[in-house]
C-alpha cells in the first residue's frame, strides 16, 4: 500500500502552486505594465501630462442662442467667454474631436442662427 501512495504523492507534488514570492512578483510586474500602458506618451515613449483644461467659459455667452451669427457677434462671444480661439461649426462641417480648452465653438443651423455655444 505504501508503494501506491508514493506515485500519488509525487504527482500531487508536481502540481503545487509557485511560491508566493514569485506570484507577487508576477502580479507587481503586471500592474506596472498596465499602468505604463494606460499613461499617455510622447514619441519617445515618455509619459506626458494631461493637457490643461483652459479658461474658456461658454456659460457667459449662452444668451446668444437663437441670434443670427455675424463675425462681430463671434468676436464679442470669444472675448466674453475668455476664449483664445474661435471655431464656427455649420451643418455638415467636418470637425476634429480633440478638446481645446481655450477654444469657443459656435454651432449654427442651416440659416446661420446660433444653436449652441461650448468650449472645447
Amino acid at each position: 500500500m505504501a508503494f501506491a501512495l508514493v506515485p500519488t504523492l509525487l504527482l500531487l507534488g508536481a502540481c503545487k502552486a509557485p511560491p508566493m514570492d514569485e506570484q507577487e512578483a508576477v502580479g507587481t510586474h503586471a500592474q506596472k505594465a498596465a499602468e505604463e500602458a494606460a499613461a499617455p506618451a510622447d514619441t519617445t515613449g515618455k509619459a506626458t501630462e494631461a493637457p490643461p483644461v483652459g479658461n474658456c467659459d461658454a456659460t457667459q455667452v449662452q444668451s446668444l442662442i437663437g441670434q443670427a451669427y455675424t463675425d462681430n457677434i463671434g468676436a464679442q462671444a470669444q472675448q466674453d467667454a475668455s476664449a483664445r480661439d474661435l471655431r464656427v461649426l455649420k451643418p455638415d462641417d467636418v470637425t476634429t474631436m480633440e478638446f481645446v480648452g481655450e477654444r469657443l465653438n459656435i454651432e449654427l443651423d442651416e440659416k446661420s442662427v446660433i444653436t449652441g455655444l461650448r468650449c472645447g
